[in-house]
Formats: structure tokens, C-alpha cells, sequence
């Protein structure tokens, strides 16, 4: 492994700028880049569906040894505001000017799995096929990944269901490989009109109804795996008319599908007795944003990363999470995720950095489990 070129490498990505929607440069980069180590190439179209401009990329390394082999994942878009990071390295650490995002979520990711690339081809290393799944528009939503064609994809070119995701926050050695399914929901208040100063007492105030509906509901952290929020309340009125209209927006999370159809179910019965207090009527929506990430294999796969982190005296720890990712979306096509850190801290702010030591470790740590992977 070439330290030196890992920096630069990583460096030069970050100065192509890549948020959501705009990655199509950055994802030429990675074309170029990944056909000159010899990758076969696939292209997804999803992002025309959604008004992107990059494809999601499937890179194929083929190997000399059978078997089914692994594949390595993260993405290409960035939080704003990145135009025009500075890259600033201090010892350790590298940073921005404290102006920008540094973007080593999830450019670090992608550094590493560039560079575990080039190890393997430099020093003609035996391995299994190798695959390489990058996505635009992760950040909002996990667009790239969603809206992924696979029934298109040739069968030579179909990844290995073993995925390593390059793309956690914090120390080498974390191991994350579950993570929670996310419900958005909408609640719709009907009152009725009234003017406020004349008769407001033949007016049903439609905030009042989603202000009493919140005061019960079970919101916030509910269990060691659940979690709800009530993100916006919205209702646009002049001061002198009671509203009749206000809608309430938030999301459900937690690790049982079982339990956030539960809440929604608790979240519609309040509404009934609002509505029964109040007068007036309501109406919810919700929808699946992702599906539950967990093991496929009883954390077998995951297992054997620690074991790789442990030999090379890495202190190493599994983890369910909080947040969603791609591997959420692709566990719905069978792939068995574990995703991983580089040393990424204070994602998604200007403080960002990424601890260099932590990128070295990941990215021997993923050459390491490939050499054993025979």
C-alpha cells in the first residue's frame, strides 16, 4: 500500500466538486480511473428518473480464483457547501478551512477502495472477483441506490452479496451491520374557518387539533431500537382568521417494521380522539422511506472483519446504527452489508476531518480480508 498515493488520491477527488444531482464529473473520474486498473464497467441509468446527472457505476475486477468473491461500495455525492474545498493537512488530520465540508463522506471511502485496488494489482495479489458498486444521490435519500434497474444488469456483472460499505463515521475497527427502517408520515388536519375577532367560537383551529394531537403522542427515543420525531407543523394563516388547515410531517424509526407500524397505528387512535374533542377531520399518510438493514448470515461475514482488525491489533467493535444508507436499499436485493469507517469525524459540517492513521487502517484491513478471502 502506497500511502502517498492514498492522500493524493483522496486530495485530488475532493477538488471535484460533487453534490447531489451533480456528481456526473466526479463520476467520469471514476470511470477513468477504474478502467485504467483494468475494471470491467457497468453503467445504471436510475438518475434519469430523477432529474440527476451520474450514474450509479458497477466496476468488475476479475479474479484468478473461484468463487463468488466481494464487493466494495460507497458514495459519490457530498453536503454542501463543498464548492471550492481547501484541503488542509496537520499531521493527522485533514480539514478545510472551516468554510466548506472537507468531503470524506464519502470520498474517504472511495479513496480507500481505490487504493486497495491498485495494492492488489501492484503486488499481483490472487483474489477473488472483485466488484465495485458507486451511487450518486445518497445523501437525499438514497436516490442512486433506490432507483437502481438490477433486472438490467448483465449476470457477469452482478456484485457479490458480501459488501463491505465504506461509508461510517468514526475509527477504523467499527463494524456496523444492522440499521433501522425508516417510515415518513403526514397528518392532515381539517377545522374549520372563522374570523378570528368576530366569531371565532364557530371556527375549529386546525393547529390547536395538531397541538394536542403532539402533546400525546410518543415521540423522541421510545425504545433502545425506536425512535420518533415530529419534524415540521405547518399552517399559513392571517392572524384574524382561525385556521382550518395544518399538517403535521415527521418519521418513525426502528430496527422491527412490527413496532413502527405499531406507533403509526398508536399516532392514528390520538387523532380520533382529537378529533373527537375538537370537531373538524384528519388524515394520515405514510410510506417506507427504507427497509431494516440486518446480517443475512448471523453476523458471519461481519466476524470475519473483526478478526482481520484484530490481527492487525486494531481494537474492533459491532454495531447496530441509528442512520440509514445504501445498504439498507440493497439489502432488499440480498446483499449482506457490513459498513465501515475511515476515520471520518463531524460529518456534514464545516468541521469536518478525516484522521489519515484511520484511512491507512480501513483500507490495509479491506487488502487483508481479500488475501484471506481465498
Amino acid at each position: 500500500m502506497n500511502k502517498e498515493r492514498l492522500i493524493n488520491s483522496f486530495i485530488e477527488m475532493l477538488k471535484i466538486h460533487s453534490p447531489s444531482k451533480k456528481e456526473g464529473e466526479f463520476a467520469k473520474h471514476m470511470v477513468n480511473s477504474l478502467e485504467s486498473l483494468g475494471a470491467d464497467i457497468y453503467l445504471d441509468e436510475g438518475y434519469l428518473q430523477y432529474g440527476g446527472d451520474s450514474p450509479s457505476i458497477i466496476a468488475k475486477i476479475p479474479g484468478d480464483i473461484e468463487g463468488e468473491g466481494v464487493t466494495l461500495a460507497a458514495h459519490m455525492d457530498v453536503i454542501e457547501p463543498n464548492l471550492n474545498v481547501e484541503p488542509i493537512i496537520e499531521g493527522n488530520i485533514i480539514k478545510t478551512n472551516g468554510t466548506t465540508t472537507l468531503g470524506g463522506d464519502d470520498k474517504g471511502g472511495i479513496a480507500s477502495i481505490l487504493e486497495v485496488i491498485r495494492t492488489i494489482k501492484e503486488e499481483k495479489i490472487s483474489h477473488k472477483d472483485i466488484y465495485v458498486v458507486l451511487t450518486p444521490c445518497e445523501e437525499i435519500g438514497m436516490l442512486g441506490a433506490k432507483y437502481f434497474d438490477w433486472d438490467k444488469v448483465p449476470k457477469y456483472m452482478m456484485p457479490a452479496k458480501n459488501m463491505i460499505v465504506v461509508d461510517n463515521s468514526g475509527d477504523a475497527g467499527i463494524i456496523a451491520h444492522s440499521a433501522p427502517s425508516k417510515y415518513d408520515f403526514e397528518i392532515r388536519f381539517k377545522g374549520r374557518n372563522a374570523h378570528a375577532g368576530i366569531e371565532p367560537e364557530k371556527g375549529i383551529n386546525a393547529i390547536a387539533m395538531a397541538a394536542h394531537t403532539l402533546t400525546h403522542m410518543n415521540t423522541g427515543r421510545i425504545d433502545d431500537l425506536t425512535t420518533s420525531n415530529v419534524s415540521t407543523i405547518d399552517s399559513k394563516f392571517p392572524s384574524n382568521v382561525v385556521p382550518d388547515i395544518c399538517t403535521m410531517t415527521g418519521e418513525v424509526r426502528s430496527h422491527s417494521e412490527e413496532k413502527i407500524l405499531e406507533i403509526l397505528e398508536s399516532y392514528k387512535n390520538i387523532c380520533d380522539k382529537t378529533v373527537e374533542k375538537f370537531g373538524g377531520s384528519y388524515e394520515i399518510n405514510y410510506k417506507c422511506d427504507y427497509p431494516v438493514l440486518k446480517p443475512k448470515d448471523d453476523l458471519k461475514f461481519a466476524k470475519e472483519f473483526v478478526r482481520v482488525y484484530e490481527e492487525m491489533g486494531v481494537d474492533s467493535e459491532l454495531k447496530v446504527i441509528g442512520g440509514g444508507s445504501d445498504s439498507n436499499i440493497f439489502a432488499e436485493q440480498g446483499f449482506n452489508s457490513i459498513i465501515i469507517g475511515v476515520g471520518m469525524n463531524k460529518v456534514h459540517t464545516v468541521d469536518e476531518y478525516l484522521e489519515i492513521d484511520e484511512l491507512f487502517k480501513t483500507t490495509e484491513a479491506i487488502i487483508r480480508y481479500i488475501k484471506k478471502d481465498e
